[in-house]
């Protein structure tokens, strides 16, 4: 497996001044740097492409910035979804430019838009459509779409890994893959063995965090059970952690996190990733030796 982190844990915004966080990633034993991009997020893609490749450094990106409403892939409104799809495209340019293997997230709709309703039976396989093009666009500049469900909180779309699959077969595109998140899984998802093994081969990243968004370890995740599960189905994606710096002025706070999580992001992946790794070897395959 890599190990990765996202750059929520050292800033607030991506800028050209943050670039000095890809060398402490690698300094902390990192594979891979996930880059919150959107309208309000500013900086010059080559010079962070640069350091990236320079380090060896796998880069992901995803929405996570400012991204109108408006744009929506799943949105009633067909201009809506034309907006989605322009908007998406833009992404994944920014994310070629970078070199980032990956654009990911909850592409499919817009997160914080949640529809309490029957959803209507036209409105996963409209979704599909978008991803189906945003995928044809993304191939080609070598950029894959990695989807990931998230709790009732922040969409009502997809929620679980099976809710997922679903989408992804109506999508019906290679360039597809998924994400596991074990923060959000916690309110939808009963058994975590039985929400990875549905992903199967589709499974590229597994975000880790606690059920408050904590470091990993010591709240209600079933850590074993997910890396027991990650080596019997054979995952050798990246696992990246996840959550927002708390040291960061008022940014967890605009964020939903009311409790001091993170207030220094080196501690927090230190803590996680040799609580991780401590996993991955306890439940990695034993090496057949000659007798």
């Amino acid at each position: 497996m890599k190990y990765g982190a996202h750059c929520y844990l050292f800033t607030r915004s991506w800028s050209d001044a943050d670039v000095r966080f890809l060398d402490l990633a690698r300094e902390l034993g990192l594979d891979m740097f996930e880059l919150s991009v959107g309208d309000d997020v500013v900086f010059d893609p080559r010079r962070t492409a640069r350091r990236a490749a320079a380090l060896g450094l796998d880069l992901v990106v995803g929405p996570g910035g400012f991204w109108p409403l408006d744009a929506d892939l799943a949105s009633d409104d067909a201009a809506d979804r034309a907006r989605g799809l322009a908007w998406h495209k833009r992404q994944v340019d920014l994310a070629a430019e970078l070199g980032a293997w990956a654009y990911a997230g909850c592409l499919y709709a817009h997160p914080g838009v949640v529809k309490r309703r029957r959803p209507p039976a036209d409105e996963l396989p409209r979704a599909a459509e978008g991803l189906n093009a945003l995928a044809e666009y993304a191939a080609p500049r070598r950029v894959t779409l990695v989807l990931e469900p998230m709790s009732r909180f922040r969409t009502h779309l997809v929620n679980t890994p099976d809710r997922l699959m679903q989408l992804i077969a109506l999508s019906d595109h290679p360039a597809l893959r998924a994400t596991f998140d074990t923060y959000h899984a916690v309110t939808e998802v009963r058994d975590y063995a039985a929400g990875l093994r549905a992903l199967g081969p589709r499974l590229a990243l597994v975000h880790a965090c606690e059920n408050d968004r904590g470091v990993p370890g010591g709240g209600l995740v079933p850590w074993e059970t997910v890396f027991r599960t990650l080596a019997e189905i054979g995952f050798d994606g990246t696992v990246g952690l996840e959550t927002y710096n708390t040291g960061l002025g008022d940014f967890a706070f605009e964020r939903g996190i009311f409790q001091d999580l993170c207030p220094d992001g080196r501690a927090f992946v230190e803590r996680g990733t040799a609580f991780l790794r401590g996993l991955e070897r306890r439940f990695a395959a034993p090496t057949s030796r000659r007798p």
